[in-house]
């Protein structure tokens, strides 16, 4: 059987637990340094911790080590993978090729969507150097992701849901370009959730002062079969600096859409123990997105992109119909609770957000009467306090299946705890033994004492009594020898984790698919020049990042095309030709020219004068060293 891995994003242990809680198999987060999200960056002692708590459910941490690295930090990086190893990681999720030249530790290596995995031939050296699980660009179409899985034995991990770059991953260097910030160092400026106006070669204007280069939000909550079916085994959650609501509840929603498919298909199984129950429903449309597109998957298709604006505005309620002095009243099916947020677009076609101090049904009184209200408005809702306040509580618990058995020993009883995964712990009990006095009462009084599992993380799907009298033993007693083997248990469970392998790189070095590196390849340090060397690259530009990129070159290269967009496609409308267009913001003036044959668009500028990297930005605390 397959099994099938569902990946929650986590900005600290605390979220790591709760994504865990509601039913992911792996979480993944980030260390003290050197990952690709600036400002989620966590201390090894909370990893460990992390950790600990994953490892009894048999859930896996993989921890994102996935900037490329400057010479001067490639010790510091080394020692930090030692560190994350001690602490209990699972996997590392890397960029940089050149750690593969350092002596890092026996753990499993994952490429990051950053190392840019769209090509089967990528794929297969990525698995032939050593790789386990390969992260694959979030623009691949399911004909794509099935080509590269009849091509190598990795498991395939997709992007299911959360916020979409418009780049392909490690292929965007407009942060760095205009700010020195630098995507593929963690902190990327996001210039693509900018207003531009965009003109045709001739200086027509197409679109003006719209949000080009801001995509909806992915959600692949129909094609979780067809992705499964296409050989993606790890489905991940993008969001590891979202809030704590939007991990519960997109974690939920994909747990119980991974357990219908796997309830159907048999060639599908679970890749954790335990089963998670809600105390919600789980529904995406509640937490911030800017709309929702299947993007790629199922081929490109119009109606990507969130050009109005790249805010969260949230599920239509319906038309104002009445407007007051202190209220307005909307015709809407669902009903509004006292601290809604709702939002309407003004005649600018900007976006307006009031907070409703009192619902009346219909009738809603806001804290302030915007003035742009007016009857026929169409409302939109983007925080719905009932289930906001649902998700601050404890809104999911996880439990392992057990079995219990309690029967005689020579000197008195023993209790037998044995799990879904054919884990067994046997507590003694010595113990004089008594008659019980009510002997119609006692074993059903007993097998309901020795069921009761509390709060911890087992459930008892069955107890069965193996005596051969009907005995009495006090209710602290019970209790006791209860606690004892459920803490036992627990130690042999996590105990009981193994850790996956290091894959074993080909006896030989493989050859890489290209002989010459572009600054697209983003080397950035020695030991990755070394790695792609030995791996028959002849010709190695350095990375954007070195600024030794003077002139125009494309600072994006995206699948999403703005000639389609606007149905100027020359593939659609047969009299046009692929000329250059201009996005203009402010300033900033990019060139876009097109791929017609490889049906991409590339967004051309240059690096700004005085911009420099900023080297200070993928550390989060000091890496500490190990003596």
């Amino acid at each position: 059987m397959i099994a099938l891995e569902l990946l929650a994003p986590a900005k600290n242990a605390d979220f790591g637990i709760e994504a865990i809680k509601h039913g992911a198999d792996a979480v993944y987060i980030g260390g003290p340094a050197f990952g690709a999200r600036y400002g989620a960056g966590n201390e090894v002692a909370e990893i460990k911790r992390l950790c600990d708590f994953a490892h009894r459910f048999h859930a896996k941490v993989f921890v994102a080590l996935n900037t490329i690295l400057r010479d001067d930090e490639l010790e510091d990086s080394r020692r930090l993978a030692w560190q994350l190893y001690e602490a209990g990681a699972d996997a590392l999720i890397i960029q940089d090729m050149g750690l593969l030249e350092l002596d890092l530790p026996p753990i499993q290596l994952h490429a990051s969507t950053q190392t840019d995995n769209r090509h089967p031939d990528k794929v297969k050296f990525l698995a032939d150097v050593g790789f386990s699980q390969v992260v694959l660009a979030r623009e691949l179409s399911l004909d794509e992701i099935r080509r590269i899985a009849d091509q190598s034995n990795v498991v395939l991990e997709y992007f299911v849901h959360g916020a979409l770059c418009v780049a392909f991953s490690g292929q965007c260097f407009i942060s760095h370009a205009h700010s020195g910030r630098s995507a593929n160092r963690g902190e990327c400026s996001q210039a693509c959730r900018l207003p531009y106006t965009l003109t045709d070669e001739k200086g027509k204007v197409i679109a003006e002062d719209q949000h080009l280069l801001s995509m909806k939000d992915n959600n692949q909550s129909d094609n979780v079969l067809a992705l499964a079916r296409a050989g993606v085994s790890s489905f991940k959650i993008e969001g590891r600096l979202k809030d704590l609501s939007y991990v519960k509840n997109i974690t939920a929603h994909y747990r119980k859409l991974l357990d219908d498919v796997i309830a159907q298909h048999p060639e599908f199984c679970r890749a954790s123990s335990g089963r998670s129950r809600f105390t919600f429903d789980p529904l995406p449309e509640k937490t911030y997105n800017r709309g929702f597109t299947d993007y790629f998957a199922g081929g490109r298709q119009d109606d990507i992109g969130a050009f109005d604006s790249p805010a969260f505005v949230g599920e239509v309620m319906g038309e104002v119909s009445e407007v007051g002095a202190n209220y307005f009243t909307v015709n809407a099916e669902m009903a509004f609770n006292n601290g809604d947020g709702v939002c309407f677009y003004d005649a600018h076609g900007d976006i307006v957000g009031l907070r409703i101090n009192r619902a009346d049904d219909q009738k809603l009184f806001p804290l302030e009467m915007p003035e742009a209200l007016s009857v026929g408005t169409t409302l939109f809702r983007n925080h719905d306090q009932a289930f906001e306040r649902a998700l601050e509580r404890e809104s999911a618990e996880r439990r392992v299946a057990i079995s219990v058995s309690f029967g005689e020993t020579a000197d008195g009883f023993a209790l037998t705890l044995s799990d879904e995964d054919g884990i067994a712990v046997t507590v003694d009990c010595p113990s004089t033994k008594e008659i019980a006095k009510h002997a119609d009462r006692a074993p059903s009084a007993l097998r309901e004492q020795l069921g009761k599992f509390g709060n911890s993380m087992f459930s008892a799907e069955s107890v069965e009594l193996h005596l051969t009298q009907t005995w009495f033993l006090p209710t602290a007693t019970i209790n006791a020898l209860r606690r004892a083997a459920t803490e036992k248990l627990e130690g042999a469970r996590s105990a009981a984790h193994r850790r996956p392998s290091r894959a074993t790189p080909a006896s030989h070095p493989a050859p890489y698919p290209q002989e010459e590196l572009t600054y697209l390849g983003n080397v950035f340090n020695a030991k990755a020049r070394e790695f792609y060397e030995k791996h028959g690259v002849k010709l190695i530009a350095e990375a954007y990042e070195a600024n030794q990129e003077k002139g125009m070159v494309s600072l994006m290269i995206t699948r999403h095309c703005l000639r389609y967009s606007f149905n100027l496609c020359p593939k659609e409308v047969k009299h046009l030709k692929p000329d250059p267009m201009t996005l203009l913001n402010g300033n900033e003036k990019l060139i876009l020219k097109f791929d017609c044959k490889a049906c991409e668009m590339h967004v051309i500028g240059k690096l700004k004068k005085g911009v420099k990297l900023n080297l200070g930005s993928i550390r989060s605390d000091p890496v500490q060293r190990i003596d």
